[in-house]
Order: structure tokens, then sequence, then C-alpha cells
């Protein structure tokens, strides 16, 4: 009997423990043993497992597994070369035989779905009986070939509620005033694009949303603002942390990059502020979202956390069958319902979907009700939690380095 490895990559999510969920839980329903390795390819890489397997026997313990933010197992940023002689390569072999692995799901977003990509490859080539497959995640919703993301819609949810809560709060003054909603996306403006879902009474909240996918004009956002304020004393901005100025540098950049040569960026919502206060005289405040909106599991989307879990469950059960080097995809149905397909993880991986421009509105300062329509059924039903002394259960994380 083959068993199973299972880990997790990139940033986390509010449910991408219930994808875990989905595959622990149809593994050990096949009968299969299930390995978690600790902060993601690496690992694998060090041999640094724990067994899952007796643990989330428990259905009360997959459930709680599934209602539990961010990466349980940990998570990393490591990148496989681009050459198979590599030592990695033979390390992560080594693991597998070791331990009997017949199964490796790897559960993230786009450089994750990279190492799908190259160990599927090795794999076949050194004509190895191994199944390696992608589990999707990311609340950057940019992941080419599938509908949407689990992450995202959670993600979603939270920023509309806390745009909608934080514009309540700065109504009870008459001071004209801007507020900044700085939300994550680097090239794709999905995230920034949901704060069109805050409504009060039925009315669109966010005055004006930039989005990555537009270049940013200093002088025409004052220009926006200005004409907004004639007929507001308020005036609520969406701007993503990845919006890009003429010359094609991001607002916010620093001189620092990640592992995997991404630009490290500073603040765009501080950036703006600094510019609506040198050119208008209202006041201005930032709100940052950080880590809030991908941690959020105490409002996150029930629908978004019952895909996220099908997700895992569907890739097991392809893998099974006999499929290699593939991605669990979604396809929605004009009714909303979700089917999911594999698709070849070679034809999607490091490919970025980023925001449709037919989407975007004519003045490229807002979005569409085409995109309102796509993300609304993404954010539908609440999690029911246990809560205790106040606070919401979740799953212990102190196995983590």
């Amino acid at each position: 009997m083959k068993n199973v490895i299972v880990a997790q990559s990139g940033g986390p999510t509010a449910v991408i423990n219930a994808s875990l969920a989905g595959v622990v839980d149809t593994s050990i329903k096949q009968g299969l043993k299930v390995f978690g390795a600790l902060h993601g390819i690496e690992g694998v890489l060090k041999n640094d497992l724990i067994d899952l397997t007796k643990k989330f026997s428990n259905p009360k313990m997959v459930d709680l597994l599934t209602k539990t933010p961010s990466s349980y197992l940990g998570s990393c940023r490591y990148k496989l070369a681009n050459d198979f002689a590599d030592s990695d390569y033979e390390k992560i072999i080594e693991t597998f035989q070791k331990n009997k692995i017949g199964y490796f799901f790897y559960i993230g977003g786009n450089d994750s779905m990279d190492t799908v990509s190259k160990l599927s490859k090795y794999v076949e080539r050194k004509n190895l009986d191994i199944k390696i497959a992608g589990i999707p995640k990311t609340i950057d919703n940019d992941l080419a070939a599938t509908d949407h993301t689990p992450g995202y819609g959670s993600a979603a949810k939270y920023i509309a509620l806390s745009i909608t809560e934080v514009f309540h709060d700065i109504s009870v003054y008459s001071k004209p005033s801007v507020m900044i909603f700085e939300i994550m996306g680097r090239h794709a403006g999905w995230l920034t694009a949901a704060a069109a879902l805050a409504k009060s009474n039925g009315k669109q909240i966010c005055d004006l949303i930039y989005l990555p996918e537009v270049t940013f004009s200093k002088k025409k956002v004052i220009q926006d603002i200005e004409k907004k304020l004639k007929t507001s004393s308020k005036v609520v901005i969406a701007v993503s942390e990845g919006v890009k100025l003429e010359d094609g540098t991001f607002l916010a950049a620093s001189n620092e990059t990640d592992n995997f040569g991404h630009v490290k960026l500073s603040g765009a919502g501080n950036s703006l502020k600094s510019i609506v206060e040198q050119n208008l005289k209202v006041k201005v405040r930032n709100v940052e979202f950080s880590l809030l909106q991908r941690a959020s599991a105490h409002i996150a989307s029930e629908t978004d956390m019952l895909e996220a879990f099908n997700g895992g469950k569907k890739g097991v059960e392809l893998a099974i069958s006999g499929k290699n080097g593939f991605i669990v995809c979604m396809e929605r149905t004009k009714q909303y319902q979700i089917e999911y397909v594999a698709k070849e993880v070679d034809k999607i991986a490091n490919l970025e979907k980023t925001f449709p421009d037919s989407w975007i509105n004519k003045d490229k300062n807002n979005v569409t009700k085409e995109a309102i329509k796509y993300m609304s059924p993404l954010i539908k039903g609440e999690v029911k939690h246990n809560f205790i002394d106040g606070l919401i259960e979740f799953l212990d994380i102190s196995h983590l380095k």
C-alpha cells in the first residue's frame, strides 16, 4: 500500500486547511497513510514529516481542521531549480521512497504549481510510480484555467464587510474626508475589485477602485477625488498594493526582492495618502488590511470553505485513478454550481490571470456590474464555529518550528 504526503506553500488563506482536510479525510477513507510535510517542499527535502492518519481519523478533528485558518502544516517560498540534475530532486525522491510514497499533493498558488509541474516531469522521466498533484489556493485569484481559487471568496467577504463597517464609523462626522483601503494584489486586481461588494442601504460604498491592471496617474486620481467631493463629503477609495505608475514602477516599490525575485512593496495606501494630503485640504486616513484579509476565518465564506474541501477531495480521487501532473480546477455553471476537473499543471504553472479589462469601467476607476455578478456568489454563506470562553476554537499549531 502506497502512502501520501501533503504539503502547503505560499501565503496562507482562511480556507487552505479546508483543502488539507479534503486531502487527508479522503486519503484516510481510501485506506492510505497520510504524512504532512512541515513547511512545504522544504519539509519533503528534510524528511520533516508528521503522521496525520490517526489524529484525523476522528471526524471532529477533520471538522476543526477545516475551520482553522492559515497553514496547519506551515508554509515556505522555496523554488526548485530548473535543472533536474540539482540535488534537491534526489533528496525529494529519497524521502518519497523512504516513506513508501505513491501520492504527493501540494496546496498552493502559482509558485507552488511550478513545483508540481517540475516534480511531475521528474518522476515521469525517472519512470517512478508516484502521482504529483496541485490543489489550488490563493486569495489573489490569479491562477489560470480555473473559474476562481479557494481562499479568494473568504478574503473578498472580509474586505467587503470591513469596508462596510469602517464606512459606518467615518460617516458619523460631517467634515470632508478621504478614506483609503490598501488591498493585496501585486499584479492582479481581483481582491481590490472585491471592495465593490461593500454596500450601505443597497448602494456601493467604494467611490473609486484602482487596480494594478490600470496605469496609476497621480494627476487623474486627484481629479477623480475632487469630482467626488463635489457631491459627497466622504470619498472611499480601494487601491491595490501593486498599482504602477506611468513609467512601469510600483507606486510603493522598495529596493528588496523575495526568493522568487518579486519586488517587495512598502505601502501603496500610505503613498496615496501622501499624494492626497499634498494636493487637497481634506482629512485622509489609510487602512492596510495586510494579513487580516487572508486569515479571517471568523467571517469565512461557507461557499469558499466547501469548495476548498471538495477540491482537496477531488485531487485525491483523480490521483488514485492514475492521473499525474495535474491541478484541480473549478468550472462554473449558469446557476452557480461548481464542477471539478483535472487540467495539466504544465499549461497553468507560472501563468497569471489578471482582472478582465471588460470588467473595468470606462473611467478606469471602478468595476462593472458584470464583475460584481461574478464575485457575489463566492462570499455566500456563514461558517458555524465552536466558541470557548468567547473565542473561536482552532487547532493548535505548536508542532510548527
